[in-house]
């Protein structure tokens, strides 16, 4: 009886070992990729790309979904972009994430906000952002050229500057609960 493993079975037990780390570390990534959510709920004609369903079909239905022509005709949607078919000038390629993050020392709960312009045609640079935020307030400072409150219910995104194609915008505020944030205006 051999108390070594042959070279094969060795190779095997390795295979495993790697394949196993592989899980973990997708698994790891689907968790945290998954603990992001839209702040803003989709329009009954739009469906989320994050939704709180099955993410693989959700991914599914969003690759073949091509409502639009090449030409950018129709709506205005172009047929490049993955998923639901979005007129290249629209507040709909504005993204809005937040999730809760470490809590300030005392003990106030502070959240991460992500602003994402997501037109991926090149031809939607947009300005003048204006967001529903209702009385919005930090107990952390958020710089005003990022994000600051005009009045109730109205927030200015970049100090009202472009927002270029692939560009986001980041910033954290800490308050006794998160604040329900969309876009509700902008110029091309």
């Amino acid at each position: 009886m051999r108390w070594l493993a042959s070279e094969g079975e060795e190779r095997t037990w390795k295979d495993h070992i790697v394949k196993g780390l592989a899980f973990i570390l997708i698994a790891l990534f689907v968790c945290i990729y998954g603990a992001l959510k839209p702040v803003k709920k989709a329009a009954a004609s739009q469906k989320p790309v994050l939704s709180e369903g099955n993410y693989a079909a959700a991914a599914k239905e969003q690759l073949t979904s091509t409502t639009a022509d090449d030409n950018n005709g129709g709506e205005g949607g172009s047929m490049n972009r993955i998923g639901v078919n979005v007129p290249d000038c629209s507040k709909d390629s504005i993204l809005v994430f937040q999730g809760p993050t470490t809590r300030l020392p005392n003990g106030i709960p502070t959240y991460t906000v992500s602003i994402e312009n997501v037109c991926l045609s090149g031809l939607c640079t947009f300005s003048d952002i204006h967001m529903s935020c209702g009385w919005f307030s930090s107990a952390r400072l958020v710089d005003p050229k990022v994000f600051r409150r005009l009045a109730y219910d109205d927030c200015l995104v970049n100090d009202g500057g472009p927002f270029n194609p692939g560009d986001t915008l980041s910033f954290q505020y800490a308050n006794t609960f998160a604040y329900p944030l969309s876009v509700t205006s902008l110029s091309c």
